[in-house]
This record gives C-alpha cells, sequence and structure tokens, in this order.
C-alpha cells in the first residue's frame, strides 16, 4: 500500500464524528466558559450593584450596632446574624443564579450538550504514570502550557496598570464616608473585572478556533479507513454486486417460466421481445409476464417456440410495449387497441387450426394504431 495512503490527510466522515461524540470526544473551550462566567458576573454585579450596596449598607449598620445584652445572648445573636444575611442573600442569590446559567452555558458553548456512558467509565490506562508521564508533554499539555502563560500574563498586565493608576483611589477608601465607601468600592471592582474580562477576549477569539481545528485534526482519516467505514456500512462492492447478479438471474428465472402461460410474444425480431398474457373472463387488461432485449428477448423466444406461444415480429409495438410497461403490470390504455387486434388474430389463428373457424384470419397489418407518445 502506497505511504499516502497511510497519511491522515481526509476530513472525518459523519460517522467519525458520530462516533467520536458517542466516546464523549467533542470540542470544548475553557477559555470560552470561563469568559462567559466573568462577563456574567461582571454584567449582574452592575445591574444589581446598588442593591448589593445598600444591602452591605445595612448589614454593617446592624452588625455595629450589636449592643452588649445582645452581644451575650446566643438566640439575639442568631437572629442579627439572619437579618444581616438577609439584607443581602437575595442580591447574592440572583448574581450567583445569571452566574450559574452562564456557567452551564459556556461549557456547551463548543460541542454542544452531549452525555456519554463510555466517557463516564473508568478507564485503568489512567492510571498507567507511563501514560500520564508522556501525557504531561504532549502537544495538548504544550499549547495549555502556553494558554496559560499568555493568559496570566495578558490578565497581569492589565490588572497591574488598572491597579497602578487607581492605588491612591483604593487607600482613600478608608477615609472617607462609609456610604460612599462602599459604593466607591463597587465602582473599581467593576472596572477591575471588566478589565479582566477585556483580557480573556483575544484569548477566546483565538483558542475556540483552535479547538474546533484541533478535534477535527485528531479525527482525521487515512484513504483506506475511509474505504473501510464504506464497506462496513455501506456493505462490500464486489459483495453486493454478486447479490445483485443473483436476485437479477432469480428474477429472470422467475420471468421465464411465465412465458409458456403467454398468449401471444410480440418481438422486434433483432432486439426486443414481450410476452403477454389475457384472460378472456377475467376483469383485468392484458399483462406483460416476460420483456427482454437482447439474449433475454432470444431466450424469450426460444422458451415461447417450444411451448407452442406465437411469436409475432411486430417492431413498433414490441418497443412500446417495453418501455411503457412494468413486468405483472397491465399494459396502457392507448396500446388497448392494437393489442386488442394482435390477441384477435392469435385466437383467430388458434381456432381456424382446431377447425373450429371456417377459414384463415387475415394477415395483421404491421401499421398498428399505436398514439404518438407511446411510440420509442
Amino acid at each position: 500500500m502506497a505511504d499516502s495512503d497511510q497519511e491522515k490527510t481526509e476530513q472525518p466522515t459523519g460517522k467519525r464524528l458520530a462516533d467520536a461524540r458517542k466516546r464523549g470526544q467533542i470540542p470544548r473551550s475553557r477559555e470560552a466558559a470561563t469568559f462567559l462566567v466573568l462577563l456574567s458576573g461582571v454584567l449582574s454585579l452592575w445591574a444589581l450593584s446598588s442593591y448589593l450596596g445598600q444591602g452591605m449598607m445595612a448589614m454593617m449598620r446592624r452588625g455595629f450596632s450589636i449592643t452588649r445584652d445582645e452581644a451575650f445572648t446566643v438566640d439575639e445573636m442568631g437572629r442579627i446574624l439572619v437579618s444581616c444575611l438577609s439584607s443581602i442573600a437575595p442580591v447574592l442569590l440572583g448574581i450567583c443564579a445569571i452566574v450559574f446559567v452562564c456557567a452551564f452555558v459556556g461549557a456547551i458553548f463548543l460541542g454542544g450538550m452531549n452525555f456519554s456512558q463510555e466517557a463516564m467509565m473508568p478507564k485503568l490506562s489512567k492510571l498507567n504514570p507511563i501514560s500520564g508521564f508522556a501525557r504531561m508533554f504532549s502537544f495538548n499539555s504544550i499549547i495549555e502550557l502556553i494558554k496559560s502563560i499568555a493568559k496570566v500574563t495578558c490578565i497581569g498586565c492589565f490588572c497591574y496598570f488598572l491597579l497602578s493608576g487607581r492605588f491612591n483611589e483604593i487607600l482613600r477608601l478608608s477615609y472617607i464616608n462609609p456610604l460612599t465607601a462602599i459604593r466607591d468600592a463597587i465602582t473599581i471592582l467593576f472596572y477591575f473585572m471588566l478589565i479582566i474580562v477585556c483580557a480573556m477576549i483575544p484569548i477566546v477569539i483565538i483558542d475556540v478556533p483552535f479547538q474546533i481545528w484541533h478535534y477535527k485534526k485528531q479525527l482525521r482519516m487515512t484513504k483506506q479507513e475511509i474505504k473501510d467505514e464504506y464497506k462496513d456500512s455501506e456493505g462490500n462492492p464486489e459483495i453486493k454486486g454478486r447479490i445483485r447478479r443473483m436476485q437479477y438471474q432469480l428474477a429472470a428465472r422467475r420471468m421465464m417460466a411465465k412465458v409458456p402461460s403467454a398468449d401471444v410474444v410480440v418481438t422486434n425480431p433483432t432486439h426486443y421481445a414481450v410476452a403477454l398474457s389475457y384472460d378472456p373472463n377475467g376483469t383485468t387488461a392484458p399483462l406483460v409476464v416476460a420483456k427482454g432485449v437482447d439474449e433475454v428477448a432470444e431466450k424469450i423466444k426460444d422458451i415461447a417456440r417450444e411451448c407452442g406461444v406465437p411469436v409475432m415480429p411486430l417492431p413498433p409495438l414490441a418497443r412500446s410495449l417495453y418501455y411503457t410497461t412494468e413486468l405483472d403490470h397491465e399494459i396502457p390504455r392507448g396500446l388497448f387497441k392494437a393489442v386488442a387486434q394482435v390477441l384477435a388474430w392469435v385466437l383467430g389463428m388458434k381456432a381456424y387450426k382446431e377447425g373450429k373457424a371456417p377459414q384463415r384470419p387475415r394477415d395483421l397489418d404491421e401499421n398498428l394504431p399505436i398514439p404518438d407518445e407511446l411510440r420509442f
């Protein structure tokens, strides 16, 4: 086999992708999930900042106004704790709910939802220290290391420039009015988170296409694998061809077995042969019980002659019957008149030979009434 056939240069087929998905092998981007979590956290913090500030202020006021009697009463301290938490819990729960939903969306953002029992099964190969050591220095590990370094570098630089410009403002929070300090602290936290989210954008833009490319690269196939997959799914072409030949031979045998029961065989002397059967007492039109070209046509004519079935050379009618009818089906309505003349001549000749008719029927005119749309 050529070396080029062994190279995985072909894109994965649909079956290959489906099998990989069943194994739990789908593209994922942790950077995209992290980005959506951070973005949702920043936006929810910005949207609920006023409620969060009010809750924190209420909690601090109650916490710093505890009397001596309350401090030494266990039940009262429990009620104070519940009161402080209730002032801020709804806001925190709202932020957590938004972040949780975005975390779920971020997890399925690339690759979609997938539940794989095979991926959940324990694998002893993962406990092999040699395999684990090899994974530590694999291509994926190197890429993840580069991404981590790039991520820490970008976020670190952004945070450094943010903090260096606001260091004095952060120190000032301890000297100003508490309500103003809380408001300013939340504003600084919001901008801080916004800078981190902005730092993640270039990493996500690079990581998502890379994960898709790397996923398809892992599933690439050789030409031989595509051929083998086609054989497994569609069947071996040689075997299918042999089956089709056997089916054709069986159908031909069944067709030939019906020729002796035909009333007449209409032929184009060199190519076509169509065997017709008609029951005068039946309710159906004449049926085509056998038809063929070339060798099959010769076989039909030979069987007809051996069994005493009339063989009539009528080229236009033979071609029309061959191209407009199916086996065991009635002839088209447009050919009723022409076929009726043929059957009448056959029945008249049969009666003449048996002595039931006084004279031989006149020769049949080859120019039978065949509509133009049924001529071939």
